[in-house]
């Protein structure tokens, strides 16, 4: 797909500056003011603007450059709009950065930083690209409904690509609200399996006394009020998948009955004296400490290491670093279209709140907290007020001039974690930053990050 590059200067000479920083590969148009800006974006449909506040009829000023910026992202949706502003002008660049700008430049032009911006911005659109395209084709490895980008998470998404297509038991260990059942769906959707049922069942939820024949059913007449013969949840997931959500909470009555049918695959409804083959893989989930329950006499050993071929323990938000504000903004994304309120975005205490909260109800908690944010923000933010979310603030100037410190600290962590997942393979480490890999060295150096390269050469 073809790069296109609006830049709009209203100087001629840093016009034409520029656009000499770009090479062939990028079709660049200029416009010198907000109507002609307007014309461009719809002409060319630009995936990358840059944007100086500094606009006729107020050159001196941000007035027009604000307004503008206001209309691309109401136009233009998915152009990324790099903002460029003056040497001393940190308050405007929050201010962009707040409304939805993707990142900002400060003047005086300097050619390699320009370039550098804009190819970043360039690369955030393609993946949003490759992204909404995944979504629409509903294909590729991608785990429906799981948005992470921490290296805690990302390895428990490899874990489960592994383990989908080998038919083992399977023990998911996590707090509430970590996304337990998705990602049991996950296993099913991965599988050979994945056309047929999968049947889920929460064992805290349901009576002791009606659990047994939830599970394995019943036959006319077992009881009072069984007028005819019904499929339990095993039996309805021949073939598929059976999700025992809350399996620490299960009665030690049916634990037996449990054990029995994972041995031999034999289920008997209640008031039946026929056993009943049943071909079904089994996930289970649980927020317990299932050992602790085995030394309180509350869980059954054999049955523990018969539901626990393979364990995966799911990391709470809070230790999944970075993940808490990439959910967010998906989050915020999906419900403000669904409300149609799509250009909401946070606010800068907003974000800082995110990260600073512990999250203790996980992603459950953070669902109930953008719903109410979407439906109670006034304008085009969202405030950390809105998500009743405390934000510890530094002092407005300090915040103001620590934008470049963040974004730095955050390009620091990236390579880091770039060089460790590619296990300090250069050009991969590149590839996955979506840069160059003499780029990537000289940022490593920038940043005093060591590589496997430096360390060989020593």
């Amino acid at each position: 797909m073809s790069k296109t590059l609006l830049i709009v200067e209203d100087d001629p000479g840093l016009q034409s500056q520029m656009r000499w920083c770009f090479g062939d590969d990028i079709s660049v148009s200029v416009a010198s003011d907000r109507e002609s800006a307007i014309a461009m974006l719809r002409r060319h449909e630009p995936q990358v603007v840059t944007l100086d506040l500094g606009l006729p009829p107020d050159p001196g000023g941000a007035t027009e450059g604000f307004a503008l910026l206001d209309d691309i992202l109401r136009l233009s949706p998915e152009s990324k709009v790099v903002v460029v502003t003056g040497r001393e002008d940190n308050e405007n660049a929050v201010r962009a950065i707040g409304m939805g700008a993707s990142d900002f430049y400060q003047k005086p032009l300097d050619a390699d930083i320009l370039t550098f911006v804009v190819n970043r911005a360039f690369r955030l659109a393609e993946l949003e690209r490759e992204n909404r395209d995944l979504a629409r084709r509903g294909n590729g490895t991608t785990i429906k409904g799981i948005v992470a980008a921490s290296p805690q998470m990302l390895s428990v998404c490899r874990t489960i690509e592994k383990v989908a297509p080998a038919d083992v038991t399977t023990l998911i260990n996590g707090e509430t609200g970590t996304g337990k059942e998705l990602l049991a769906r996950a296993i099913h959707d991965l599988s050979h399996r994945a056309e047929q049922p999968f049947a889920a069942i929460n064992c805290a939820a349901i009576p002791e006394n009606l659990l047994e024949s939830e599970l394995f059913g019943y036959e006319k007449g077992a009881f009072t009020g069984a007028t005819q013969s019904k499929k339990g949840k095993i039996e309805m997931a021949n073939g598929g998948t059976l999700f025992l959500d809350e399996i620490g909470d299960m009665p030690m009555s049916l634990q037996a009955k449990l054990l029995r049918f994972l041995q031999e695959r034999i289920i008997d409804r209640v008031g039946s004296v026929r056993g009943i083959p049943v071909d079904v893989r089994v996930v289970c989930a649980t927020h317990r400490n299932v050992e602790e329950l085995i030394g309180s006499g509350d869980f059954r050993e054999d049955l523990y290491y018969r539901l626990s071929e393979i364990t995966i323990d799911v990391p709470a938000l809070r230790e999944r670093d970075g993940d808490a504000i990439v959910i967010a903004q998906s989050l915020l994304k999906g419900l403000a279209n669904q409300m149609d309120r799509p250009q909401l975005a946070f606010t800068d205490d907003a974000i800082q709140a995110i990260q600073q909260h512990q999250w203790p109800g996980n992603v459950r908690e953070m669902i109930n907290k953008i719903k109410r944010a979407t439906i109670m923000a006034e304008g085009k933010r969202v405030t950390a007020d809105d998500l009743q979310l405390d934000c510890d603030q530094e002092p407005a100037d300090n915040h103001v001039l620590n934008l470049r410190q963040v974004r730095e600290e955050a390009e620091r962590h990236a390579i880091a974690q770039a060089l460790q997942s590619s296990h300090y393979n250069m050009a991969r480490a590149a590839r996955l930053l979506g840069i160059t890999r003499p780029t990537l060295y000289n940022l490593t150096d920038k940043y005093g990050i060591a590589t496997s390269a430096e360390v060989s050469n020593v």
